[in-house]
């Protein structure tokens, strides 16, 4: 069915994973995967420890850098520390997947 101008749903028959894999490419989904580890390890690591000392949320941090730190100054818990670096990750993977797309097109103008 060829594509006119007046649709407006263009996602509607695609799933979420397919839709996902299309705006951020393979390795944005990677990088998010990779984020995703990196988190629940911190935030495992961070409950076993009972000195009160881990460092471990240094890691997810850096890894979703320079976006999770502009929401991490923001007052709160473990749960502003979570949305800080969901969001990080998320930027930052939204930018991978234009930058693959960009690369992937070369030299031709959409």
């Amino acid at each position: 069915m060829p594509r006119t101008d007046t649709d407006t749903d263009t996602d509607s028959g695609r799933s979420v994973a397919r839709r996902l894999r299309d705006h951020l490419g393979v390795v944005g989904l990677v990088y998010l995967g990779a984020c995703a580890v990196l988190l629940v390890w911190a935030l495992v690591v961070t409950a076993i420890d009972s000195s009160g000392e881990s460092m471990a949320g240094v890691i997810p941090v850096l890894a979703t850098a320079p976006a999770s730190l502009v929401f991490l100054v923001l007052p709160g818990g473990t749960g502003m520390f979570i949305a800080a670096v969901a969001l990080g990750a998320g930027v930052n993977a939204a930018i991978i997947g234009w930058c693959t797309r960009a690369l992937r097109r070369g030299g031709r103008m959409k």
